[in-house]
């Protein structure tokens, strides 16, 4: 009977948990997107983000060592448990394509070849797609990935990683641009847009 009722405590307890994170979820869903994937300017995406990325930043918002204004009132007492599920369940999300209008074909293979010259593959993957701390680049928001970029060249991104702002510093917002029109438009499943190379 005690092997029962403890079984039972269990389980409403996992359901508890289930109802506390998916209600997180649908929170985030607001301005992240009902599937993570964003709709919304300025917003990035989370589907698909490593989890330990997703964790590390929720904590920084919590603990406000990256500040905003809007991220503040959602994770201001989240416990790390809660921290845990919500990045779990967003790490598993595909990402999607949410870049509006055509692929310039100038620009991704200026973006391109941006990408090769900071050697944004050494940390991010050579498909763009994130590891571990390190944030899925491909397929994000085209005017968040230059405004984030901006900022780490400029040294106004707080709560950010210094090899960014290094590896930012002096590049162009012509390059910039490119770059984040790129990486906006990178399906990791996609090959390369350089052209093919005579033999």
């Amino acid at each position: 009977m005690r092997l029962l009722r403890s079984g039972r405590w269990a389980l409403l307890t996992a359901l508890f948990s289930f109802y506390a994170a998916a209600q997180d979820a649908s929170l985030c869903a607001a301005c992240h997107g009902a599937d993570g994937n964003s709709t919304t300017a300025g917003t990035p995406s989370i589907a698909g983000q490593p989890k330990l990325f997703i964790e590390n930043q929720l904590i920084l918002f919590r603990e406000e060592l990256r500040p905003s204004d809007q991220m503040l009132p959602v994770v201001k007492g989240m416990k790390d448990p809660d921290i845990i599920k919500l990045a779990d369940h967003f790490s598993k999300l595909p990402a999607k394509r949410v870049a509006q209008g055509p692929d310039d074909p100038a620009l991704m293979q200026s973006g391109e070849a941006a990408a090769k010259k900071l050697r944004c593959g050494v940390c991010h993957l050579s498909d763009f797609s994130g590891q571990k701390q390190m944030p899925r680049l491909a397929l994000q928001r085209e005017e968040y990935l230059l405004s984030e970029m901006k900022a780490y060249r400029d040294g106004k991104r707080k709560g950010g990683d210094t090899i960014m702002a290094a590896a930012l510093y002096g590049v162009s917002d012509a390059e910039l641009t490119a770059l984040a029109h790129f990486l906006a438009r990178k399906d990791p499943q996609r090959r390369s847009t350089a052209p093919a190379r005579a033999r």
